[in-house]
């Protein structure tokens, strides 16, 4: 069985850069990183340029906002690490179209229980500030925090990263 490996963190805390570090200490014949961003502003694609930069050539980019389940199928092959960048992206984009976020979820988990190669996945603790005045943000915290709750109790590790630092979480 191939490990899954599951980071998370705040925003801009490291959890990204770690979630490559651990991509990459697979030593795979191939990187793959599944990005679930849709560059819908200038701020976006900033930040997707960024990402790119850092990654280098040594990666091949699949974009998958919302068909993650069936790209992780289709590409979780051994001789592979896979790197997903980021679930709250990804439910954000299912979130916005109206989608079964619990149906897709579970898809996901069960791509992940299949998977032939190790993956790493990338998502955003966001249930720890103060609750949101809106019924759309308060609904995005809960279904991220069930996701997470999800993704983290079928991983072979989860981490916590904060200030760029890492915690072990399982």
């Amino acid at each position: 069985m191939a490990p899954i490996i599951f980071v998370l963190g705040g925003a801009r805390s490291g959890k990204s850069r770690f979630a490559e570090r651990r991509t990459r200490a697979f030593a795979a014949k191939e990187n793959v990183y599944i990005a679930t961003a849709e560059c819908r502003d200038a701020e976006m694609e900033h930040r997707i340029a960024l990402h790119r930069s850092r990654r280098g050539a040594e990666w091949r980019t699949i974009e998958a906002p919302y068909r993650l389940a069936q790209t992780l199928s289709t590409e979780a092959l051994g001789g592979r690490a896979i790197l997903v960048d980021c679930l709250t992206l990804w439910l954000t984009n299912h979130l916005l179209a109206d989608a079964d976020l619990e149906a897709e979820g579970d898809s996901l988990a069960s791509a992940l229980a299949t998977a032939g190669c190790p993956v790493v996945l990338v998502s955003n603790e966001v249930g720890l500030s103060i609750v949101p005045e809106n019924a759309l943000a308060r609904r995005f915290r809960d279904e991220a925090g069930q996701l997470n709750q999800k993704i983290a109790t079928i991983a072979d590790e989860a981490w916590f990263i904060a200030a760029g630092l890492p915690l072990r979480l399982k």
